[in-house]
């Protein structure tokens, strides 16, 4: 049996077809990678404080900054944000004081 071509195209067409499945699936994949890059480009802009951008690389990362300053994650941390270890430090320090205030 030989399917026209016409009746795959007619077929692939309709609302809720598998094409168009796949069609919505790679928009929303594109989309995702988008803004990944938008959210990497972020994370070491001059224009965001070392605070939004050390968020932001938590975010990617889905880890939190680490406590201890003298841990080997903070010159990744550093590096991909484009912050110095100090700035990266400043943070730790400030997170400590809210947290400390938060106990009293």
């Amino acid at each position: 049996m030989i399917i026209a071509r016409e009746s795959f195209d007619l077929v692939a067409n309709v609302p809720g077809s598998v094409a168009e499945f796949r069609l919505r699936v790679e928009r929303a994949q594109q989309e995702r990678v988008a803004l990944r890059e938008s959210e990497l480009e972020a994370q070491a802009s001059p224009v965001k404080d070392p605070r939004e951008r050390i968020e932001i690389w938590e975010r990617l990362h889905a880890l939190r900054l680490p406590r201890t300053s003298n841990h080997l994650l903070l010159a990744v941390i550093a590096k991909q944000t484009q912050l110095t270890l100090g700035q990266v430090q400043e943070e730790q320090v400030r997170r400590a004081a809210v947290a400390g205030n938060r106990g009293r």
